[in-house]
């Protein structure tokens, strides 16, 4: 039998042993069903006390959002002084003399604090039962966008382990945690809708035809469309007017997921060279 990394067992019952970890995972399934219970009412205002069952599609969006706006304030504010927070109890040096090598030491940190926030997603499961009482939606799309919650999860946590081994205060960790991924969020989507604006106006005339290849431009819009996660979002859910995008012959949503997964991945390969002072140049060697 496989021993179980003591770090990381240490993380997931101080995660999930706390008066904290019911209090938040309370505030979070309040806030998401204030928002689902607030659209109800505001859809019965027109024809009280009956809810249209044509609104349940947009109750699903309205919930799928609301759900990735939060996702984009828990795992930042969970991740981003993982290791950082080691640092100022100085406990990271305790950590580093033990068998555990640097890359299970951030794993173990990760997994941890991602876990918990897959468990605020499962919770929420029964909100969207009230979605499939009145039909609208295959579960083909429940699942996909549950998915997609997975690769977020993943790519956050990634950017606030690699702030948190990179800084050396939590602070500035979480901020420029929250900083990355408002950037990925927000950024790329306005970049997107910029250069698609530079396109059509250089396509009517507007700017010079060889200020940008119109080719290369569309390509560029359609990357950043699909490493955003709010279009990647409304493509999944089939919004109409959101292009579902197709580069590299692939749908937008596996491009999202592919670069994800591998940025994460180096981000991690990254945050464990750094918490070795001179990366691969130093080892500790526990032989003795």
């Amino acid at each position: 039998m496989a021993e179980i990394n003591p770090v990381l067992l240490k993380e997931l019952r101080q995660r999930f042993r706390t008066g904290k970890t019911a209090w938040l995972l309370a505030l979070y399934l309040l806030v998401i069903g204030a928002f689902v219970l607030g659209f109800m009412y505001l859809s019965w205002r027109g024809s009280p006390g009956i809810f249209q069952p044509d609104r349940s599609r947009s109750l699903f969006i309205m919930l799928s959002v609301t759900q990735l706006v939060l996702l984009g304030f828990v795992v930042p504010g969970l991740t981003a002084g993982v290791i950082s927070g080691e640092r100022e109890r100085q406990t990271l040096n305790v950590l580093l003399t033990t068998r555990l090598t640097p890359r299970q030491i951030i794993w173990s940190k990760l997994v941890s604090a991602c876990a918990f926030v897959v468990l605020l997603v499962v919770a929420t499961l029964p909100l969207y039962s009230i979605v499939f009482m009145y039909g609208g939606i295959a579960p083909a799309q429940v699942l996909g966008v549950f998915g997609f919650y997975l690769v977020t999860i993943f790519l956050f946590g990634c950017i606030g382990v690699a702030c948190s081994s990179f800084f050396k205060r939590t602070g500035v960790s979480t901020v420029t945690t929250y900083g990355l991924a408002f950037a990925l969020a927000a950024g790329t989507g306005f970049l997107a809708v910029f250069l698609h604006e530079m396109n059509r106006l250089q396509a009517r005339g507007g700017i010079s035809p060889e200020t940008w290849h119109p080719a290369f431009l569309a390509w560029v819009v359609e990357f950043l469309q699909d490493i955003n996660p709010v279009f990647v979002l409304m493509q999944i859910l089939g919004e109409n007017g959101i292009p579902t995008g197709v580069n590299f012959g692939l749908p937008g949503w596996a491009v999202y997921t592919l670069v994800s997964l591998a940025a994460g991945v180096l981000l991690l390969h990254w945050s464990a060279r750094l918490l070795l002072p001179g990366g691969k140049r130093r080892r500790i060697t526990m032989d003795v």
